[in-house]
């Protein structure tokens, strides 16, 4: 008995013909469901060319964005590492950060200016406390008046720790480079040299920016009718220059400048130093290391420099009377009459004060620095 070969229908036919009720549909409802069986296979085909050239082009466009982001890291760190950009960076990140600092630090600043001018010629003149001068300042005027002079502050920072700071970080550099040509290390002796070089050149630089902040931050203490009513730093420049001469800037510039030698001394010397010793001696983080050193150097920067700073503070307040003279001829006539009229401790009033300016502008300045310095390597 002779049996017909077994058909093999198609899995999409055997679903239909549940759907259409019989096991043999007719000739048209196959033709129909086979044409929109290959119309689908058609869609899917063109569905899946097209994912795959979405895939390709977005694969490309990637591509293409790494390649830019390559070429502008490339361009951008090629430009960092150019000779003169490697040159002029110590002086652009030392100036940023000590306009940083400065603003911060202002209001303390002005405190500080306040309590050196207290009693001035009187051995027994008030002595008011830093939290008397913040209300006296407010109680006159606006918490605002806090940061008076900050124009000539920012001034200041940007030639005097631009310069200072670049100044420094060149020295550095080059005694590095000397002393591993040596087989040595850079000593504390050569870190005091670099610092001290580094501060007097650049105080030398700033005087004029520093000159007219003292007066833009003493004026409160005049009389209303004598006080200048400074605008900012540049009006305070040009109406001294015009009033008492060009040179009248450079008042209290030695003082300025032995004041600075002796802050970076204790500043940037000890700072480095105490890095130094800490990172061979210690397991800190090197956050911990740099807030540390910087403390270290702030204390002793405030030690050896706030004598100078009081004298430097007194002869850039000073104006000519009437008859021409000043109170004070220069630095050392200035440190004589006031050990004599006031007490030898008077140079050291107001340490606190001038140790909580110095020790946090030191740090920030010094943190930022070093932030800088790591994002420009």
């Amino acid at each position: 008995m002779s049996s017909e070969p077994r058909r093999t229908v198609p899995s999409y036919l055997l679903v239909t013909q549940d759907f259409l009720g019989h096991s043999n549909p007719p000739p048209a409802a196959v033709s129909n469901l086979f044409s929109s069986h290959v119309a689908s296979q058609e869609m899917s085909g063109t569905t899946t060319k097209a994912f795959d050239a979405a895939k390709s082009t977005s694969q490309q466009a990637k591509s293409g964005l790494r390649t830019m982001t390559e070429e502008t890291s490339a361009t951008t760190t090629s430009l960092v590492h150019h000779p003169y950009t490697r040159t002029a960076l110590p002086f652009i990140n030392g100036g940023l950060a000590g306009m940083t600092a400065t603003t911060v630090i202002q209001p303390i600043d002005m405190i500080k200016v306040r309590l050196q001018l207290a009693g001035e010629g009187a051995k027994t003149g008030p002595r008011p406390s830093p939290l008397q001068v913040t209300r006296d300042i407010i109680a006159q005027g606006k918490v605002a008046d806090l940061y008076t002079g900050l124009s000539a502050g920012l001034l200041r920072q940007a030639v005097y720790t631009t310069a200072r700071l670049g100044f420094f970080d060149t020295f550095m550099n080059t005694l590095k480079a000397r002393a591993e040509a040596k087989g040595s290390q850079v000593g504390f002796a050569e870190r005091a040299g670099a610092g001290l070089t580094a501060g007097g050149l650049a105080a030398m630089v700033g005087n004029p920016a520093d000159l007219a902040l003292i007066r833009m931050q003493s004026d409160g203490l005049k009389p209303v009718a004598q006080r200048a009513n400074y605008k900012s730093v540049v009006d305070a420049l040009t109406r001294i220059a015009k009033a008492e001469g060009i040179t009248a800037l450079w008042a209290g510039a030695y003082p300025t400048v032995v004041r600075a030698m002796a802050l970076n001394f204790g500043q940037l010397a000890f700072f480095s130093e105490a890095k130094t010793q800490l990172k061979s001696k210690t397991q800190w983080s090197a956050q911990t290391q740099t807030l540390t050193a910087s403390a270290i150097a702030g204390f002793f920067a405030s030690f050896f420099s706030l004598p100078f700073d009081f004298v430097k503070t007194r002869l850039q307040k000073q104006q000519k009377a009437k008859d021409g003279s000043l109170p004070y001829k220069g630095m050392a006539d200035c440190f004589r009459k006031v050990a004599k009229d006031e007490g030898i401790l008077r140079f050291y009033r107001g340490f606190g004060t001038y140790y909580v300016r110095i020790a946090p502008h030191a740090m920030v300045t010094l943190i930022v620095a070093d932030w800088l310095g790591f994002l420009t390597k």
